[in-house]
């Protein structure tokens, strides 16, 4: 799994921070999402996510507290946690990774050390469940094998370019999540490409004319971008 297929939540009482982060990350290539508190993260779909980075001293819920409801849970508990904490006592830092942590970073930090920890954290967990992830992405009959690198639309595989490929991948992974043209062109194509809207157009219709009656599935929002829409 590239950076870019990452998606990580920031959980943060402080919302100056939360936006420094999410600015950050999102620059490296991350999918970013963030909640200032306990409570509003618990309200999100926690399973999306490969990592988050959970600060101690919050509200009524601390991270701590988060992080052991999180991990008591079959669905949650292998989720990687950071914790982002002023809390940098002996006992905090044996505390937080008594819980389950995979790392913890005591502010103030510099943003170059977060980012150097977060890879590191999800080149470690994403070795350790490469083995576990589905081979297969589908929506009816559209079916995505990720091994093979094949598409198959109602039982009749149908080829693809690389570029075709990833950009169906992208949207149907994330369905409804709607991607502007820069996000895509970030996700799918090579840094030291120049890539034009326009080719993402071009491509776009090319998929949409190879997956028959899915066509009508890869939506436009029109001033923002495209989306898998599934419903």
């Amino acid at each position: 799994m590239s950076e870019n297929n990452y998606r990580i939540l920031v959980v943060d009482d402080e919302q100056d921070l939360c936006e420094i982060l999410k600015f950050n990350l999102e620059t490296e290539g991350y999918t970013v999402d963030t909640a200032n508190s306990a409570e509003e993260a618990l309200t999100l779909n926690l399973t999306e996510y490969n990592l988050l980075l959970l600060d101690v001293m919050m509200g009524e819920m601390s991270g701590f507290a988060m992080a052991r409801k999180l991990k008591s849970q079959e669905e949650t508990k292998d989720i990687p946690v950071i914790f982002l904490t002023a809390r940098d006592t002996e006992n905090d830092t044996v505390t937080g990774f008594n819980l389950g942590a995979d790392d913890y970073i005591a502010k103030p930090f510099s943003i170059r050390e977060v980012m150097v920890r977060i890879r590191a954290v999800l080149r470690r967990t994403t070795e350790h469940h490469d083995t576990d992830a589905p081979a297969v992405v589908k929506y009816m009959g559209l079916e995505l094998n990720l091994d093979r690198k094949t598409v198959t639309v109602d039982g009749e595989e149908v080829p693809f370019t690389k570029t075709e490929f990833e950009l169906l991948h992208t949207m149907l992974n994330e369905r409804g999540r709607v991607f502007s043209r820069q996000e895509l062109i970030t996700r799918v194509w090579p840094s030291d490409v120049l890539v034009l809207d326009r080719t993402v157009d071009v491509n776009i219709t090319r998929v949409r004319k190879k997956i028959g009656q899915y066509s009508k599935c890869i939506a436009t929002r029109l001033g923002f971008g495209y989306y898998f829409d599934n419903r």
